[in-house]
């Protein structure tokens, strides 16, 4: 296998960077199951402030993840690529199975 030039490399940290806080990847899990959200839809659903859910956009939008659409005063946002979804649904299974591993540990010290 061909070792990745630094380009590509920085580019994909980058990308994990851009996706690396908690209220981030909560917007893009309900933007990959509900595509053309508006910022309001987002912070009733999630229970966040309107300046936090656009600046996590804002930071979504920048990296190239999240699209927005302004129809009148509503800006409305959707993933860019559908594969998201893949790649929130595959993040979750590992973590599952490495939380599974950490309660069987835990059940273990506590015998």
């Amino acid at each position: 296998m061909k070792t990745p030039s630094p380009e590509l490399q920085t580019l994909k940290a980058e990308f994990f960077r851009a996706l690396a806080h908690p209220i981030r990847i909560r917007l893009l899990e309900v933007l990959v199951s509900q595509p053309d959200t508006s910022v309001q839809e987002l912070q009733r659903q999630l229970g966040i402030d309107q300046p936090i859910v656009s600046q996590q956009l804002g930071r979504l939008r920048a990296a190239g993840i999240v699209v927005a659409a302004k129809t009148g005063t509503t800006t409305r946002y959707a993933v860019v690529d559908p594969r998201l979804k893949d790649l929130l649904r595959i993040a979750r299974q590992i973590l599952n199975r490495r939380l599974t591993g950490v309660q069987s540990l835990l059940r273990e010290l506590g015998q």
